[in-house]
């Protein structure tokens, strides 16, 4: 399977990189497409000194556009404000059987804390604005608590849960089986793409929670 990451350079691209690659071909995406090479060849050595022959995959750098295309599984992981423009950019490049996950949470923080965007501001969850921009594309949005620190990790088990919000059944057996392959994560499905804000709404408790009470990388796990 090809995994693409937009936004890649960060540190959720790096974490999802490094534990994707056992198994797939993961393409880094960034708008500078030198940044995004740089990275991948980061990652890429560190997957071989951790994974050696084992590892099925590789890590390559792209531009967005690259990125998006031929993509079986197509990560956005950009901020917010950044969804139309991108999606402007790279709609015409998306096959129509291309995944596209969105674990983009629309948050800020003030004096009161970190608070989500559309609750303040009446605006609308960052899943509904990604289906409202690539239309009849197949759009999941999950991955909204998980600790990057974690994720990049790859020794570490997550032991978290993870909320996958769709409409399309097929995409979502699909990107749970890949999130399976990621050490102690379990998704739970929590319903449509309409109610995606149910989860991104978690990211700023979680993080006025941590901060709080003193907690390092903190995750959700239902029992």
């Amino acid at each position: 399977m090809k995994i693409s990451i937009i936004g890649g350079t960060g540190g959720m691209g790096e974490g999802f990189a490094l534990r994707w690659v056992v198994n797939h071909d993961i393409i880094v995406g960034s708008r500078d497409a030198e940044k995004a090479i740089r990275s991948a060849e980061q990652y890429m050595n560190t997957a071989v000194s951790s994974y050696g022959n084992s590892m099925k995959g590789t890590i390559k750098g792209a531009d967005y556009i690259s990125s998006a295309r031929d993509s079986d599984i197509l990560i956005l992981s950009i901020p917010y404000e950044s969804i139309k423009l991108t999606c402007d950019s790279i709609s015409n490049n998306i096959r129509n059987e291309c995944i596209i996950v969105s674990p983009i949470v629309p948050m800020e923080r003030n004096d009161a804390g970190f608070t989500y965007i559309p609750f303040e501001k009446s605006m609308k969850s960052a899943a509904h604005i990604l289906a409202e921009n690539l239309p009849g594309k197949k759009v999941v949005s999950a991955f909204h608590t998980i600790s990057e620190v974690k994720l990049k990790n790859i020794n570490e088990n997550l032991d978290s849960d993870t909320f996958v919000c769709g409409d399309d059944q097929d995409a979502i057996t699909k990107l749970n089986q890949l999130i399976g392959e990621i050490k102690g994560l379990r998704p739970l499905y929590l319903g449509s793409l309409s109610i995606s804000y149910q989860a991104e709404v978690l990211t700023p408790m979680l993080l006025n929670a941590s901060k709080k009470n003193k907690i390092k990388h903190p995750g959700i796990k239902l029992t």
